[in-house]
């Protein structure tokens, strides 16, 4: 597991929070990027700032996106970032809403007819779907995957990357999950690079836009660092600075599927 501490500029005596604040994190496009022992991306720089301006603490460890899901929700992670609203997160944390986003069915370039609809996915029963582990979407996306494990037309792989290798390779035909997670995963990856410009997304009513934010766990948290930590977050949600990274970290086209301010 690696580890990253964002060390703040005043004493822990003065911090707001009164202890680190644990954040177990995963690889997502560029909203968080994992290089060897370095963390950074959207959400790391936006945790940074608050250290710098505010005095909480950060812990950062890296970690597969389905053991993230297990340690927050069994209390060992007081943060869940990034993450889409969902009842069953709701179970385990205070949400903050960050952005909108949605997730989009995302496969390469071909001739085949568009898909407009979950149940036309369904109907395809051709085409092999890969799903990154522990991702969530929603009820509807819940109802889509029990489906397709059901018609054996499942794979799962750990992480964006993987994921993006397995469609390349013709292992799988198409994913499910927000462009700007896979196009921001592959920019930088030169197994896979080339596919950037051939990415096809296709909207469905039944995944439409949504909350996407942090999650304050409801049972690492004591109540006062929850509030701090609510009031800090709601503040930058305000400032529009997560849609200006956004911004920064992305082409245009690839938010416009993906990713809209607040």
């Amino acid at each position: 597991m690696l580890l990253l501490v964002f060390q703040t500029l005043t004493s822990h005596a003065l911090a707001a929070c009164s202890r680190m604040i644990q954040v177990p994190v995963s690889a997502t496009g560029r909203s968080v990027m994992i290089s060897g022992d370095n963390i950074d991306g959207i959400y790391p720089d936006i945790l940074l700032n608050l250290n710098d301006k505010d005095g909480c603490q950060f812990a950062l460890t890296a970690v597969p996106r389905a053991r993230l899901e297990m340690l927050f929700e069994t209390g060992k992670a007081d943060l869940l970032i990034p993450a889409s609203k969902t009842p069953r997160r709701d179970k385990h944390g205070l949400f903050i809403p960050l952005v909108f986003n949605r997730a989009t069915l995302i496969s390469l370039e071909s001739n085949r007819p568009v898909l407009r609809s979950a149940q036309e996915l369904l109907d395809k029963k051709d085409l092999k779907v890969v799903l990154v582990r522990g991702y969530d979407y929603g009820p509807a996306y819940q109802d889509i995957v029990k489906e397709l494990g059901r018609q054996g037309r499942l794979y799962y792989d750990a992480d964006p990357v993987s994921v993006a290798r397995l469609i390349k390779a013709g292992i799988a035909d198409i994913t499910i999950m927000a462009p700007s997670i896979l196009a921001g995963a592959i920019m930088d990856d030169a197994r896979v690079q080339d596919m950037l410009d051939k990415l096809r997304y296709e909207p469905i009513p039944e995944l439409p836009w949504g909350d996407s934010g942090v999650y304050l766990s409801k049972n690492a948290l004591n109540n006062e660092d929850r509030q701090t930590l609510k009031d800090l977050l709601e503040k930058v949600a305000k400032s529009g600075a997560v849609w200006k990274s956004f911004q920064r970290y992305y082409p245009a086209h690839v938010l416009k599927e993906s990713i809209r301010p607040r």
